[in-house]
């Protein structure tokens, strides 16, 4: 076999504050200062001894900061998204004028289900990954012969070739630790999450989600919906040695799609957290049942992010999410009275959004009262079922998910309800929420207990205003 390629593994820079990263759930400047780690990009290093992860936007890296490093490396490997794709391709372009010899490859979803037009937009790319991209890079790290490798669109005299598609990984253990590369090539401190304790660290216990909800993107295009998990044992060492190697670390979060897919696997890695002692989060659908909440409080449980969505049940019933409105306030009323905190999530212009609906997800939100919550407008990414119907049915009324400034932008609109309607109500539905005397109380007692958390609020209060701004802005 021929010799290792020196490898770089890169996070472009792109739009200031944007996280794009291979663990964002969205790809978006945030309403405050967010980054999440570049999980998917740190598990293919972790396969290629001697390379190296730069994952640019939190490290403030620019252009000029990365380029040079082309001169270094034999490949390199670019995470891109829908939303940052066209920058991506322009750090491409300058990484090859660096260094002619270098070769580039994109992984990530967008590329994933798009691989021959993503090929086709620059000679700089030599190849794309599909799905499951780590042992497919792997092996072209490895000296392998591109149509010798499973999972791959590449380049080679002047057309594409695509090889057969490769099949999910199974052992979900086959992959080494990515905490082992966060502390080789990452700065923890760089990575906030406005509702995780900082500095946290993220990665995951298993790829792929039982539900079939039509916006999810990872699901639809790399993770399919078989959830493939690490074993108990694995993931328990793993945190084990997060603690040594990050002793400040105040939270670890899983960000597996649905960490609550598997009830009995989810109690057995909280008890082994617990024996540990660290404070951990995760994500979780709106159904988990009492029982299972008390031994995950007990275990070091302190923050479940929550996909509720919409507070309509019929925009729920049409996007598959799987969950009836009177179960998630069920679960919301016990995660509370059990002291566990909640970050809910919600989207703006599904299908079915009617400006009734609007206000009834408001009034939703409010009621449920979630510690904190972020609203997002409906992205049709390729690759989703979203995507597909809003292209049959007209919906479509642009394609850029993000504005010049890199802020996200309402794209689908319908006959009764347009897309500039949808875009006014997520600062509406912000304003609605946090603007009431028991929030800002909250708010103002929490700061008032701890200096540092003071601090950070009054940061993110900062980046809150800029963002409502912005999206004036944008408007």
């Amino acid at each position: 076999m021929a010799a290792l390629l020196k490898t770089l593994f890169l996070h472009p820079p792109s739009f200031k504050g944007f996280d794009g990263g291979a663990g964002a759930r969205y790809q978006a400047r945030r309403e405050i200062r967010s980054f999440w780690y570049p999980t998917w990009l740190a598990q293919t290093a972790a396969l290629v001894p001697g390379s190296r992860l730069v994952d640019a936007p939190p490290a403030g890296l620019t252009l000029d900061d990365v380029a040079p490093l082309a001169r270094d490396y034999e490949l390199a490997v670019l995470h891109t998204s829908a939303a940052s794709f066209a920058h991506d391709v322009g750090v491409a372009e300058a990484l090859k004028r660096e260094n002619p010899r270098l070769r580039i490859g994109f992984v990530g979803a967008h590329v994933a289900v798009e691989r021959e037009r993503a090929l086709g937009a620059s000679p700089a790319i030599e190849f794309v990954a599909g799905n499951e991209f780590d042992f497919t890079v792997q092996e072209i790290a490895q000296g392998r012969s591109l149509a010798s490798v499973a999972g791959l669109s590449y380049r080679v005299n002047g057309h594409f070739e695509r090889t057969p598609e490769r099949a999910p990984l199974e052992n979900m253990d086959a992959l080494p630790f990515v905490i082992d590369v966060y502390h080789r090539d990452l700065v923890i401190e760089h990575y906030f999450i406005g509702y995780l304790l900082h500095p946290y660290v993220s990665l995951y216990t298993g790829r792929g989600c039982r539900s079939r909800c039509t916006f999810c993107l990872w699901p639809q295009t790399v993770g399919g919906h078989r959830y493939r998990t690490r074993s108990v044992e694995h993931v328990v060492a793993e945190i084990a040695q997060a603690t040594r190697h990050f002793p400040t670390v105040k939270e670890y979060f899983f960000d597996d799609d649905t960490f609550t897919d598997d009830l009995p696997r989810a109690e057995a890695i909280a008890r082994g957290l617990g024996r540990l002692g660290v404070t951990w989060s995760c994500n979780a659908k709106a159904n988990v049942p009492l029982s299972t909440l008390r031994v995950l409080r007990d275990n070091g449980l302190r923050l479940l992010l929550v996909g509720y969505e919409s507070g309509s049940q019929e925009i729920l019933n049409r996007v598959k999410k799987g969950i009836r409105l009177d179960i998630a306030r069920e679960f919301t009323k016990n995660a509370r009275a059990l002291g566990i905190k909640i970050h809910g999530t919600f989207i703006m212009g599904l299908p079915g959004e009617t400006r009734e609906t609007i206000e009834e997800t408001i009034r939703f939100a409010r009621d449920i009262d979630p510690d904190s919550l972020q609203v997002s407008l409906a992205a049709p990414y390729p690759g989703t079922a979203l995507y597909r119907e809003a292209l049959e049915r007209g919906w479509l009324a642009k394609t850029e998910l993000v504005d010049a400034g890199g802020t996200q932008t309402s794209v689908l609109g319908y006959p009764h309800l347009s897309r500039e309607e949808i875009f006014a109500s997520v600062e509406r539905f912000y304003r609605r929420f946090y603007f009431r005397p028991r929030k800002l109380f909250g708010f103002l007692k929490e700061m008032a207990q701890d200096f540092d958390v003071c601090k950070r609020r009054l940061a993110e209060g900062r980046d809150f205003v800029k963002f409502l701004a912005r999206r004036h802005s944008s408007a």
